[in-house]
């Protein structure tokens, strides 16, 4: 790992964007660049991860809840899926994992809709109860 890499990351990166514009391949620390595009990927894939645990908190507790359903939450509700459709329309192959996505935060939602709640962590579906399209359907919010 380079000196200026752990350093000064930023200068690190536009040091090695100057050096591929200027097309001096040999200088670059292929593997640090590499780990880097790579990192940046799933940090993407956690950004989607974590849009959809909120939008599944919120249907959870609209569900369960429906003598404090509140402007609020149907709000974050339709933010959720606004800012997810975004983020899939610029990176369309995470759809490719969206439903092991929802499956692996499924539980982080329960928890989170659990501890907002009060109620114990039973009273929520083992599994998610909404389908992709659901989950993304403006309209949709569940009885």
């Amino acid at each position: 790992m380079t000196t200026a890499y752990r350093q000064d990351f930023y200068a690190w990166t536009q040091e090695q964007a100057a050096l591929m514009r200027a097309g001096k391949l040999s200088d670059i620390d292929w593997a640090l660049v590499a780990e880097e595009i790579d990192d940046m990927g799933k940090s993407e894939k956690r950004a989607m991860e974590s849009r959809l645990e909120v939008l599944l908190k919120h249907l959870l507790k609209w569900q369960i809840q429906q003598d404090r359903r509140s402007k609020s939450w149907q709000r974050t509700i339709k933010d959720q899926r606004r800012r997810l459709g975004k983020l899939l329309q610029e990176n369309p192959s995470l759809k490719s994992v969206l439903a092991e996505s929802i499956a692996d935060v499924y539980p982080s939602a329960v928890i989170a809709a659990a501890n907002e709640t009060g109620l114990d962590e039973e009273h929520f579906p083992e599994t998610s109860p909404y389908t992709d399209k659901q989950i993304f359907d403006p309209d949709f919010l569940p009885d």
